[in-house]
């Protein structure tokens, strides 16, 4: 049975929290993929000098936040609220402050949502679209990942155009997605991993950014949410799902 100070012990924020590979060796290079923040996290001391024995690629930066938002607004003209939702014990809050900055250039409002389970989700977006012209940012955490089946049906239910991290959630059914191009972060992982046994110390190999997006729009959601996508949206896309 558990002690009673174990009960009431904090549990480790994001940012307290090491990787596996941190705790297991310091020696052993490391090239990770996919990674949000990993200065925030101690994982690098910075993305131009990493500092230690891990180097790799981010999957995000946070430009891409005000990205969202804009691509949210042109299809929801009429939206004056964004709603960020995310689990602050998965999320590290890096997009929020270009997305309100962002919104607040639109003449919006972003409100931020967080759930810690899966209860929370469907009871928070119901009291978010309550007061009408809004949409969602889905912030890409472990949670959301986990938990996308829900969130997906939870906004087609209470009928909020949503923004999605990446293409999976489009194929769940939700409306569109803008995200990194995951393919192409591991093509250039193996330029890390060549250097590395080369001889270089990842220590000195700069932490890279996604240079490749893609765009995907799901044509039978927008229809279902009675939006029509702009043809100047469309000729952009990189997938349209119908």
């Amino acid at each position: 049975m558990p002690s009673p100070a174990s009960k009431t012990r904090k549990r480790p924020s994001f940012k307290d929290r090491p990787t596996a590979s941190i705790k297991s060796t310091r020696a052993v290079p490391v090239v990770f993929v996919s990674i949000a923040d990993p200065v925030r996290t101690g994982i690098v001391a910075s993305l131009a000098h990493p500092g230690g024995n891990l180097t790799g690629l981010i999957n995000f930066e946070p430009t891409m936040g005000g990205k969202w938002l804009g691509l949210l607004k042109e299809i929801v003209p009429d939206m004056r609220r964004a709603g960020l939702l995310f689990n602050p014990s998965t999320h590290s809050g890096q997009y929020f402050g270009l997305i309100e900055t962002a919104a607040h250039s639109l003449g919006m409002e972003s409100v931020r949502l967080p759930v810690k389970d899966a209860a929370e989700i469907d009871r928070t977006a119901a009291a978010f679209a309550r007061e009408g012209n809004a949409g969602l940012i889905i912030m890409p955490d472990g949670f959301t990942y986990a938990h996308r089946d829900e969130i997906v049906a939870s906004a087609m239910h209470h009928r909020l155009p949503a923004m999605y991290p990446f293409r999976f959630f489009v194929g769940a059914g939700g409306l569109m997605s803008y995200g990194f191009d995951e393919a192409d972060l591991y093509r250039r992982a193996a330029s890390f991993v060549d250097r590395i046994l080369k001889g270089a110390n990842p220590a000195s190999i700069p932490v890279e950014l996604p240079t490749k997006f893609e765009f995907v729009v799901n044509l039978r959601t927008a229809e279902e949410l009675g939006l029509k996508i702009p043809e100047s949206l469309l000729r952009n896309t990189d997938e349209v799902i119908e």
